[in-house]
């Protein structure tokens, strides 16, 4: 999500932008901004970075996000998605910058999607419980901030290391590989694109409070599949439909969320990306990669 907003946000050339990651760039973009090496962890970095710059917004992007990851090693995940936003926080504070923080879908129990922002959090694993506290820490903290929830994002990265449900779905399916999907779970696919844009929009009229943000669409994982494999003219044949049960996963998952968009909608102008939209985005993307 990272390089997205850096992508972004670049072409408005009335913004001066830093961004950071721990080791390296890996942006392949590296001009038009500044890169600080910056661990979200480590408490004396963040601060060192942020003080010395004092942006006027902050757009935290950084958490451990493998579920199941976070419910086996859940020392881990308290590091980077509860002990790394008091730092960010701790540090926002002292050089009065605003806070965008990214959230998810999984605060909630999946019983009553869609949901607004006033509905009440019920989180079914440690990861959601997790991204619950770093909500009540940014809410709670006295900046001005806001906390942007999403839903499963797609699009293209510069990384081939990291991976999505569009790019998973067209390379296993273009590499004639067998892929086992869930049919009982529904999701809102969001296109990164469409996310940063919010998150420069939150930014820009300091908005406060919580946000919906995701596609206007909610779908099940096994349609969203189905209809990439459409759109790129992928062999369905390859595709095998499994219930969530059948997994054994170490954490549990809502069964269905979706967003209700319309607080974005209006306050921050929000216009999301149909999911055709977005592959079509996707595959203009892909194309101009490959001529790099």
């Amino acid at each position: 999500m990272g390089q997205k907003l850096i992508y972004t946000i670049v072409k408005n050339k009335s913004f001066e932008v830093i961004a950071t990651a721990v080791g390296a760039n890996r942006t392949t973009l590296k001009e038009g901004y500044r890169y600080e090496e910056m661990d979200v962890s480590d408490a004396k970095q963040v601060e060192e970075v942020i003080q010395k710059y004092k942006p006027d917004c902050v757009i935290h992007t950084a958490a451990m996000t493998n579920v199941d990851a976070c419910e086996t090693d859940q020392e881990k995940c308290t590091k980077l998605n509860i002990h790394a936003v008091q730092y960010i926080i701790d540090a926002c504070k002292k050089s009065q910058s605003y806070l965008c923080f990214l959230s998810t879908d999984f605060v909630f129990d999946g019983l009553n999607g869609p949901y607004k922002e006033t509905d009440a959090p019920n989180p079914l694993s440690y990861y959601a419980e997790s991204k619950l506290k770093g909500e009540q820490l940014v809410l709670q903290s006295g900046l001005k901030a806001s906390v942007l929830r999403t839903i499963i994002i797609y699009g293209v990265v510069d990384d081939d290391q990291r991976s999505n449900v569009v790019l998973w779905t067209i390379n296993s399916l273009s590499a004639k590989k067998n892929i086992h999907v869930i049919n009982d779970q529904f999701r809102a696919p969001t296109l990164a694109e469409d996310l940063a844009t919010a998150c420069i929009e939150a930014c820009v009229r300091r908005s406060e409070g919580i946000y919906h943000i995701s596609g206007p669409e909610t779908k099940s994982i096994l349609d969203i599949v189905y209809e990439v494999a459409d759109f790129f003219h992928l062999d369905k044949q390859y595709i095998n439909p499994i219930s969530t049960a059948s997994l054994n996963q170490a954490a549990q998952r809502p069964l269905r969320t979706g967003f209700v968009l319309d607080k974005a909608i209006k306050d921050l102008n929000y216009k999301p990306h149909t999911f055709q939209e977005g592959l079509q985005i996707v595959k203009e993307q892909i194309q101009k990669k490959s001529l790099v």
